[in-house]
């Protein structure tokens, strides 16, 4: 039997669209909550941000973050760092994120 492969950034990246900010109810890719995410031989590396600081969903968000990456094929461990620099920002979110919300460019 053959080790799976380490995915790709864009394969964890697009299970990430998964996971939910409750209190918008929109997905963190395009909420614009991931600042870097690397794939390295089966670990993920990933940089986040919460909306504010003391975010009350912020334990919920990880768990999310966690689960659904490590539970891709080929990941053996996760490593998530939760940073506050760069503040967030509307700015960093996706266009279709920013449409969905009526924010203009």
């Amino acid at each position: 039997m053959s080790a799976v492969p380490s995915p790709d950034r864009s394969y964890v990246l697009d299970a990430l669209h998964e996971v939910i900010d409750p209190e918008l109810g929109y997905n963190i890719v395009d909420l614009g909550l991931i600042y870097s995410l690397d794939v390295d031989d089966g670990v993920v590396r990933i940089s986040m941000t919460m909306t504010t600081p003391g975010c009350p969903a912020q334990d919920y968000i990880m768990a999310g973050v966690h689960e659904r990456a490590r539970n891709l094929p080929g990941v053996t461990q996760v490593d998530i760092g939760l940073v506050w620099e760069p503040r967030w920002s509307f700015k960093q979110m996706s266009p279709v994120a920013r449409a969905h919300f009526g924010i203009a460019d």
